[in-house]
């Protein structure tokens, strides 16, 4: 097994820097914000070090790390990536520096604090992605809740006592049926192997020969944890609470990478180590899937305040993930993972552009805005481009990500009906109307307040935050092949995996081209 050290860098550097910040005076705000942007900005590079390391001609696990950590339980710290956690990775990675620069003006008060929980907060998301240890992923999985819930708590609106404590509920609780699960696939292995194990790969050779009505309780177990994180309606409560009152960097952080660990542990537990129970509540998963589709959509329409919609977007827009992932196709699977970045992007863009202008105003409500166009034309265009993104407009990311997931679903053995992908595609029409309208009451029209005329537009570093992210929207949006590349191969093993049948091959880089 080869032992590359380059997702421990990516644990440890944040890590070590958060532990470096308790010994630096909180009066020295401009050091601490400084420092965090730069140790983020190094694990961004540790990151591209860790993508061309990657080969993508491979469908396994890579850069691999083990190191023997509770030995009489046989439990490691063992990490690793294939292409689609690599890619959920850069996300993480690239999100964070960004999202801590956009903070330089908003976040006043206990910036030491502030910056600390960021940085921990970026640990448990890589260490979720690249954990091969159910124990080990457990253990990130739940810190990951602890930053989040300080930063919504102190750093939120109104009622952000009841939006954190909501998170952490709902998350906590969904988290114990699969600690739970996790141990009993460990006793089990024990019967199997003569000793208990938490290691993901050898687990996956054991989970599907768990009897079936025993496999459906375990899939259950994980899936509620995954649905709620998600989050699939009906468990989707918790998140227009803990969005709307989250601070700009954390609904963005939340929106960005937090609701995919969901959507990536569906992938890389849920299929994997329960084949027979995914194949078996697919269609089933699939219409809970598509009620969210039509149910953040409608609910998006009415909301009079622009990041409350925003939030219910996302509903909507994760619930093609889902569809994707259970479609079992290599086409959906491809473009489920490519919509979760696609997601992390544009939805990050419209939360840190709806930041940039309540910093201004102090309001979010839709009603307060209007004719800002003239007085702030950039900050407008590029709203315009950010909501055609969410959108799904050909040449934008969002488009061959939906694309790919109702080609997935139209033609998936699993789900076996059209009418999966007939519903989920009214999805998109809705997205027009709710984005559409929220831009032309937002931008265009009469001046309603003599206030808007003091807007100023984007200042530089508001600029440096949000092209890089335009860049790869529209990257995604004309040559997806870079980044269905990566995933090509890993999608192809798991379908097989999940289905026991080899993946047809129908070049899906063809497709996009």
């Amino acid at each position: 097994m080869e032992n590359n050290l380059l997702l421990t860098y990516l644990i440890l550097v944040p890590l070590i820097g958060s532990l470096l910040l308790l010994f630096i005076k909180k009066e020295k705000e401009e050091l601490i914000r400084w420092l965090g942007v730069i140790l983020t900005s190094v694990v961004f590079v540790i990151s591209i070090i860790a993508y061309f390391s990657f080969d993508q001609t491979k469908g396994e696990f890579q850069l691999l790390h083990k190191i023997a950590w509770i030995k009489n339980l046989n439990i490691s710290y063992f990490v690793g990536v294939d292409g689609i956690s690599l890619l959920l990775v850069l996300l993480t990675t690239f999100l964070t520096p960004l999202t801590l620069i956009s903070t330089w003006k908003s976040i006043k008060t206990k910036v030491k604090e502030f910056t600390f929980f960021m940085l921990l907060l970026e640990v448990g998301m890589i260490g979720v992605f690249v954990s091969l240890d159910l124990f080990l992923f457990y253990i990130f999985w739940e810190a990951m809740l602890i930053p989040m819930y300080f930063i919504i708590g102190i750093w939120g609106g109104e009622r952000k006592i009841y939006a954190a404590v909501k998170f952490f509920i709902f998350t906590m609780a969904g988290s114990l049926l699969m600690l739970v699960a996790i141990i009993w696939l460990g006793v089990y292995a024990s019967g199997t192997t003569g000793y208990f194990t938490t290691n993901l790969l050898e687990l996956y050779k054991i989970g599907p020969t768990i009897a079936r009505n025993i496999q459906a309780y375990m899939f259950f177990a994980f899936f509620i944890s995954f649905a709620i994180k998600v989050p699939i309606f009906p468990f989707h409560t918790w998140l227009p609470d803990a969005h709307v009152e989250a601070p700009t960097a954390g609904s963005v952080i939340l929106a960005g990478v937090l609701l995919k660990m969901g959507t990536y542990g569906l992938i890389r537990f849920c299929l994997p180590l329960f084949p027979q129970s995914a194949i078996k509540f697919a269609p089933l998963i699939s219409v809970l899937a598509i009620i969210g589709i039509i149910y953040g959509a409608l609910v998006s329409m009415v909301q009079k305040d622009m990041k409350k919609l925003v939030a219910y977007s996302s509903v909507s827009h994760l619930g093609f993930v889902v569809l994707g992932i259970f479609a079992l196709t290599l086409e959906s699977m491809q473009g489920s993972v490519i919509q979760m970045i696609n997601h992390g992007l544009s939805t990050g863009i419209l939360f840190l552009m709806v930041g940039m202008i309540y910093d201004q105003t102090h309001t979010r409500e839709i009603a307060q805005y209007g004719g800002i166009a003239k007085i702030v034309p950039v900050y407008s265009t590029l709203l315009m481009i950010a909501s055609l993104s969410s959108i799904g407009l050909p040449g934008l990311n969002g488009f061959i990500g939906e694309f790919l997931i109702l080609l997935g679903s139209f033609k998936s053995p699993v789900l076996n009906n059209w009418w999966f992908t007939v519903f989920a595609s009214t999805g998109v029409i809705f997205a027009a109307v709710y984005l559409l309208w929220m831009y032309q009451r937002v931008v265009f029209g009469e001046v309603r307040h003599a206030q808007l005329n003091n807007l100023k537009d984007l200042n530089s570093r508001e600029l440096f935050v949000l092209v890089p992210i335009f860049i790869f929207v529209i990257w995604i949006g004309i040559y997806p092949n870079t980044f269905l590349k990566i995933t090509e191969k890993t999608s192809k093993v798991l379908i097989q995996q999940v289905t026991a049948k080899p993946v047809v091959e129908n070049n899906i880089l063809n497709i996009t081209k």
